[in-house]
């Protein structure tokens, strides 16, 4: 199935994790406009469409929240941070669905 609405699907499930993660004061337009070209980037091998497929929707969540935490410290919005921390945080943060057996 494609998806037809990055901001829902991509977009707003990543800043979440990212302001949450990196502790942002504030959402800037920088941050926004990470979210949204990490969220094409992910998908453009030449070979996919424009976005990820939904299978790999949590690994694009994550990369599309890395560079909103990015833009986040960039903007001084969050205190610096190297990527590998923000990896750590927005991992730890993320939401994982746990089903009851």
């Amino acid at each position: 199935m494609p998806v037809a609405q990055a901001n829902n699907v991509y977009v707003f499930p990543a800043v979440g994790p990212a302001v949450a993660g990196c502790r942002a004061s504030r959402v800037t337009d920088r941050m926004t406009g990470a979210a949204a070209r990490a969220a094409v980037q992910a998908g453009s091998d030449g070979m996919t469409p424009l976005l990820p497929p939904l299978v790999g929707m949590r690994d694009a969540a994550r990369e599309i929240a890395l560079a909103v935490a990015k833009a986040a410290v960039e903007d001084g919005a969050a205190a610096g941070a190297t990527e590998g921390e923000l990896r750590a945080v927005i991992s730890a943060v993320q939401w994982t669905p746990r089903y009851a057996a």
